[in-house]
């Protein structure tokens, strides 16, 4: 049995950027920061996600820098060759088939009470 299944709730690193093809699909990556907890204070860790076709659209339209939305997908290795020094690299990608969104910093800030 194989199970290739990732979920990430974080913050968007950048705003999207988006990719048209002729076949008139859409490619959207973004960065996805998603906190580790540490003793010491929250660490992020980065992901790159790619986002195909309709999805794309929607994350173009809505997922802009700082705002906080969810993933389901799948983990994936790139690997190409370093046209500088002809090594072989690789990263990780997570495929994104749904997306959830859940919000902006400014969203999150209006909604909390202010004490002051």
């Amino acid at each position: 049995m194989s199970l290739n299944v990732v979920h990430l709730v974080g913050r968007v690193g950048g705003d999207p950027e988006m990719k048209y093809f002729e076949s008139g699909t859409q490619l959207c990556t973004l960065t996805l920061a998603v906190n580790r907890r540490s003793k010491n204070q929250d660490q992020p860790d980065w992901f790159n996600l790619k986002i195909w076709g309709k999805t794309a659209e929607i994350a173009r339209n809505y997922a802009k820098k700082g705002s906080q939305i969810g993933v389901k997908g799948s983990l994936e290795v790139e690997t190409w060759t370093d046209k500088a020094t002809g090594t072989e690299r690789s990263r990780p990608v997570i495929k994104v088939d749904t997306l959830e969104l859940l919000g902006s910093k400014r969203d999150s800030a209006e909604a909390l009470p202010d004490y002051t």
